[in-house]
């Protein structure tokens, strides 16, 4: 499996007023590394064929991130696509080594041209589960 990190901190947009980064930014910051993760390892005609869209999200929340706080994200793609869908891992790491916030999302590609949904091509799906 090929992961993929991203390191964020959080900013002073990111909180809410419990003084700690908001769920909603959460969701926003694990679609941000999943995307990157995408244009990081997909062969430009892919990322250029193909788009994706989230159908589900499961987060666990275990900690909190306060403003200037820096978390490092690590995401992979565990198993190989059901038909037009694969799930996507990620969690959020402190600088004390805790984990802040565990995810599993689904993801389902989409062709660009015809604007629906395919099964995942195999040359697509290859390089993230290396």
């Amino acid at each position: 499996m090929a992961s993929y990190t991203a390191t964020i901190t959080a900013g002073p947009e990111d909180i809410d007023e419990l003084g700690h980064v908001n769920n909603a930014v959460w969701v926003k910051w694990i679609q941000d590394v999943a995307v990157a993760h995408w244009y990081a390892v997909a062969a430009p005609e892919h990322s250029d064929a193909y788009m994706w869209v989230v159908t589900r999200h499961e987060i666990d929340y275990r900690g909190n991130v306060t403003e200037g706080e820096t978390v490092v994200a690590e995401t992979w793609v565990p198993e190989p696509p059901r038909g037009a869908r694969f799930d996507r891992h990620m969690k959020f790491t402190g600088a004390d080594g805790k984990v802040r916030v565990e995810a599993k999302t689904t993801w389902a590609i989409i062709d660009r041209a015809s604007g629906r949904l395919i099964r995942v091509p195999a040359e697509v799906a290859a390089p993230f589960l290396q």
